[in-house]
């Protein structure tokens, strides 16, 4: 019988006399292509919108969570699920697609660090505005 961790797809690693779960490098891996990934212009504006709103989403969960207070619980998870959901279908218009998901594991880890970093970073060293300033480039080879 498969341990759940290979059904979650996730990777275990002894760091320190405990056990670990992640995706072998994965802040190197995610960097490595995410520019090559989010190019569509339509997919950018999504994500500059969706990301911000699943941040402040994790935060009211975690306020729900803390006081006990169910609606706001109700209400990060309402737009934790609009932002994931959006996400994925912005990611469709994407000529390169994301690489698929190994379990639910592995898609729960990819999906919290590009929100909390990934994508930030890709925002803040200037990558989400050189894609969408490419986007609105006329192609040179292009006929009018």
């Amino acid at each position: 019988m498969p341990s759940l961790l290979y059904i979650f797809g996730l990777y275990t690693s002894r760091a320190m006399g405990r056990t670990t779960l992640a995706r072998k490098n994965l802040l190197a891996w995610q960097w490595s292509d995410y520019p090559s990934r989010h190019q569509d212009a339509g997919n950018l504006m999504l994500h500059i919108v969706v990301v911000p709103l699943f941040q402040v989403a994790t935060l009211v969960l975690a306020y729900g969570v803390v006081t006990g207070r169910v609606g706001a619980v109700g209400l990060a998870a309402l737009g934790m699920v609009v932002s994931v959901v959006a996400q994925g279908r912005g990611h469709r218009r994407e000529r390169e697609r994301t690489t698929p998901f190994m379990g639910f594991g592995d898609f729960v880890t990819r999906f919290f660090v590009e929100q909390w970093v990934t994508f930030p970073r890709f925002v803040l060293s200037g990558g989400w505005y050189r894609n969408l300033q490419q986007t609105a480039a006329p192609d040179p080879g292009r006929q009018p």
